[in-house]
C-alpha cells in the first residue's frame, strides 16, 4: 500500500520564495503539491472552504506578511484546522518572536537560511509530531523553556537507548541524522521520539532539551 502524500499549504508573500517552497512539495519527497499564498486572509478563506480531506496536514507561515501577520493566525489555524502543524519560516530570530510563536502553538521555527533539503525534511518531521527548528531558534527557545520548566516531581528513569535518543536531540540532530545514528527508520524514531516525550511531561523537541538540561539526563 502506498503511503499518502503530506498536505502542505505555504504562506508567503515573496513571489520567487513562495515558488521555490512549491517545488520542494513533490511526491518523490512524500509531499503532495502544495497550495500557496500571498497573504493570510486569502489562506484563511481557503482554509475556511476546504473539505476536511484537502486541508493541510503541515503549513509553512512566513511571520512578515502584508495584512495580518503569521502570528496574528496561528490561534485561528488552530479553529479551522486542529490536526495541521504549524511550521513558521522567517528572517525574524528574535527571542520575543520565537517566544510568540512557540506560545501560541507553532509546532516549529526555521529560518528562511535554511536549505530546501532542510525545509523538505522539516515539513515530513512535523507531520510524525516533531518541533523542527533552525539550531539558532532552538538555543533561544532552550534559553526560554529552561527559565519556565518546573523541575520533575519525581526522578526521570530513562533506558540507555532513551538516553541515547535525548543526547541526539540536545545534539540538535534531525530526525533523519538520528535515524541513521540509530540505524533505524525514521517512523521508528518518530515513535521513540514521541514516547520520549510523553515520559519527560513535554510536548516539544526544545522543551525535551530544556528538561534534559535541567535534569541533567544526559
Amino acid at each position: 500500500m502506498n503511503t499518502p502524500l503530506i498536505r502542505v499549504w505555504i504562506v508567503e508573500d515573496h513571489d520567487t520564495f513562495r515558488r521555490s517552497l512549491q517545488r520542494l512539495c513533490t511526491p518523490s519527497r512524500g509531499l503532495a503539491p502544495a497550495r500557496a499564498f500571498a497573504n493570510a486572509e486569502s489562506m484563511l478563506s481557503g482554509l475556511r472552504t476546504a473539505p476536511e480531506e484537502e486541508k493541510p496536514e503541515v503549513m509553512l507561515l512566513d511571520v512578515g506578511l502584508p495584512g495580518r501577520s503569521g502570528l496574528d493566525i496561528i490561534s485561528d489555524l488552530h479553529q479551522l484546522a486542529p490536526e495541521c502543524r504549524i511550521v513558521i519560516l522567517t528572517v525574524f530570530e528574535d527571542e520575543a518572536k520565537i517566544s510568540q510563536a512557540i506560545s501560541a502553538g507553532a509546532s516549529g521555527y526555521l529560518l528562511k537560511t535554511a536549505r530546501a533539503e532542510e525545509v523538505a525534511e522539516a515539513i515530513l518531521e512535523a507531520s510524525q509530531g516533531g518541533s523542527p527548528m533552525s539550531p539558532k531558534v532552538a538555543r533561544s527557545v532552550v534559553n526560554l523553556l529552561a527559565k519556565l520548566t518546573k523541575p520533575a516531581a519525581q526522578p526521570i528513569a530513562l533506558s540507555p537507548r532513551e538516553r541515547e535518543l535525548l543526547a541526539l536531540l540536545v545534539e540538535g540532530l534531525t530526525a533523519k541524522e538520528i535515524a541513521d545514528r540509530l540505524s533505524v527508520s525514521i517512523h521508528t524514531t518518530s515513535t521513540h521520539t514521541r514516547n520520549l516525550f510523553t515520559k519527560l511531561g513535554v510536548h516539544s523537541r526544545a522543551a525535551a532539551v530544556a528538561r534534559a538540561l535541567r535534569e541533567r539526563l544526559v
